[in-house]
């Protein structure tokens, strides 16, 4: 029987029009009444709130609140993540208004061993922990104090910017100035810290002292050791801005944009913006000053260039190093970090060994860090922002950023030297977003691979049953 056109219609629309979803006519409803969905939803909100202030992206702060809330039987959730607040929303059946609870972010800590617990409790809580042991696990891991003393966060800080040094190839009485001129700026740091001055003018203070004592540094020459003749004192003040833009986030401003929480990324990019910009007003003070007294430095005529390339890598490792402490993390998070900064180093000098230029060589290094960080972190069990933030931050340009500062303060009435350190800066904002860049599409591409290795590793527990 040929096909009337009836039923040539009727394929042509079923084509066209999507059908309509038949509903199931029986559903599982979980009896929740109005405090226990409140005790449900104050668990999940603590634990995104204690995510966003230690550094989880805006983006795992929303997936995990919806898994806690879905693993205790409350689904959908409606979930609202801005730069200083979380606000979670869920109607019960036959409920007039619905259950709304809103906390407010009072300021970001990074504290990676903090967020590796709060994954941890996550993952538990949704291979069926009970929810009253998790509500008492939480508060214990929001009560934990950090993981170091300040005194070892110091030692870090200015460990870091020896590692900076020993990436340049610096001798060894440079390298005791980069430790000394780190550890003074972020004692000062600390001190204002303490004293409650605004981060912003923390960042004035530590830019002025470092520049102060690499200005400084030529005058040991005076005292006859063959070492001071050899010194540069941009090594010194790089070292130093590579440590105060070290807790800046970058990568998850950029993620949270790529995200589209714009709220939330534009607020972490102004206060990335306000902080490197007091570290800018810090070396300017400094370089202005150390004018007036006569101790001026001329601005090199290139970059500075690297060491041998077995120096960059352990110099690259100790900065991971350092950064994981610095960041709170645990022994695992500091050797994970430590790897993959190796990883990154050996993307970075590869791309350049084929003739990428510097900004398009972090871009790659950071891709590959980021990448394979993704991937290792779920089998090792630690957050992947940790891994990430220790592995790109050998690229960061701390030596680029302060010859364009001493080109642009020296220039004087010289239009060529002014342009030069302003190309100078305009380049190392450009390998700084060729950085973020790089780490948030490793991220992105890494996630799938995650993703598929985790169902490969579930079907085989599966199989072994």
């Amino acid at each position: 029987m040929p096909p009337t056109p009836a039923r040539w219609l009727s394929s042509l629309r079923r084509l066209v029009h999507a059908e309509d979803a038949l509903a199931p006519e029986t559903q599982l409803i979980a009896v929740i009444d109005a405090t226990l969905a409140t005790r449900i939803l104050d668990l999940a909100i603590r634990i995104g709130e204690t995510m966003l202030v230690v550094g989880a992206s805006a983006s795992d702060v929303t997936a995990t609140i919806v898994r806690v809330s879905r693993a205790y039987g409350l689904d959908p959730v409606h979930v609202d993540v801005t730069y200083n607040s979380v606000t979670i929303a869920h109607s019960l059946p036959g409920a007039a208004h619905p259950t709304t609870l809103l906390r407010v972010v009072r300021g970001s800590v990074p504290d990676h061993a903090k967020l590796q617990r709060l994954q941890a409790l996550v993952a538990d809580i949704t291979d069926g922990l009970d929810l009253d042991a998790a509500i008492s696990r939480c508060r214990a891991i929001r009560r934990l104090p950090f993981r170091y003393r300040p005194a070892a966060i110091i030692v870090a800080q200015a460990t870091l910017a020896l590692g900076v040094a020993v990436m340049f190839g610096a001798n060894w009485l440079a390298l005791v100035l980069s430790f000394t001129a780190a550890a003074l700026a972020a004692l000062t740091q600390h001190l204002l810290a303490k004293a409650r001055v605004p981060y912003f003018f923390a960042q004035i203070a530590g830019g002025f002292v470092l520049t102060v004592v690499a200005a400084l540094s030529p005058l040991l020459r005076y005292t006859g050791l063959d070492a001071a003749e050899t010194i540069r004192p941009s090594v010194i003040v790089a070292s130093g801005i590579v440590l105060m833009l070290a807790g800046l986030t970058v990568v998850g401003a950029a993620q949270d944009a790529i995200d589209g929480f714009a709220l939330t990324a534009t607020g972490r990019i102004l206060e990335l913006t306000t902080q490197t910009l007091g570290v800018v007003l810090g070396i300017l003070a400094g370089l202005e000053t150390v004018r007036v007294l006569g101790l001026g430095m001329s601005p090199p005529s290139m970059a500075l260039p690297l060491g041998p390339l077995p120096l960059q890598f352990t110099g690259a490792a100790i900065i991971a190093v350092a950064v994981a402490i610095y960041n709170g993390a645990g022994m695992r998070i500091v050797l994970v970090s430590a790897g993959l900064s190796l990883v990154a180093w050996v993307g970075y000098t590869g791309a350049s060994a084929i003739g990428f230029e510097v900004a398009a060589a972090s871009g790659v290094g950071a891709f590959v860090g980021s990448f394979v960080g993704i991937v290792v972190a779920y089998r090792l069990h630690v957050p992947s922002v940790a891994v990430t933030t220790a592995a790109i931050l050998p690229m960061v340009p701390g030596a680029a950023v302060f010859r364009g500062l001493l080109g642009v303060v020296e220039s004087g009435e010289d239009a060529a030297v002014l342009m030069t350190g302003v190309t100078t800066l305009a380049g190392a904002a450009t390998i700084g977003i060729a950085l973020a860049v790089g780490a948030s599409l490793g991220i992105y591409l890494g996630q799938p691979v995650r993703a598929t290795l985790s169902g490969v590793v579930r079907s085989r527990a599966r199989a072994r049953r």
